[in-house]
């Protein structure tokens, strides 16, 4: 299968909300038994949300608070290991760092913490539960 250029953009909550949430409800709600009431909350009106894009078809997406928290990421399960979650978290920090937030912070699943490490955070918390789900805070600070 040939694969397009992989291209992410910053996202409209309200125009961009069906693609959203149909991302994000396959992978927390359907595959990862997330609750819908926890999935979604009132934070999702003021952030900066993203989508990465396949073509014209949305394939990913994150968001980023006003204080730097950058969460929700996540990746439709057939476009995984195509360095989609990398282009995506390669904008959430551009942008974060353009709107001069220099510490970035996210709950990291636990299996993902090799992932974001990568990108330079680091660990700051035990082990704790996240909507039943093993999670760590993890926090980066642009240089």
């Amino acid at each position: 299968m040939l694969m397009n250029k992989i291209r992410v953009r910053v996202a409209d909550w309200q125009k961009d909300n069906a693609d959203i949430r149909r991302i994000r409800e396959a992978v927390f709600i359907a595959e990862q038994s997330v609750p819908p009431e926890l999935e979604w909350d009132a934070e999702d009106a003021g952030a900066l949300h993203f989508l990465a894009l396949e073509g014209d078809y949305p394939v990913g997406t994150a968001r980023l608070l006003p204080d730097g928290e950058i969460g929700r990421l996540s990746v439709l399960k057939d476009w995984r290991g195509l360095n989609v979650g990398d282009a995506l978290l390669t904008a959430v920090i551009a942008e974060a760092e353009q709107r001069d937030l220099k510490e970035q912070k996210l709950s990291a699943q636990v299996y993902a913490t090799a992932f974001y490490e990568r990108f330079g955070f680091t660990v700051v918390s035990e082990e704790f539960l996240e909507a039943g789900l093993p999670h760590v805070d993890m926090v980066r600070s642009s240089r």
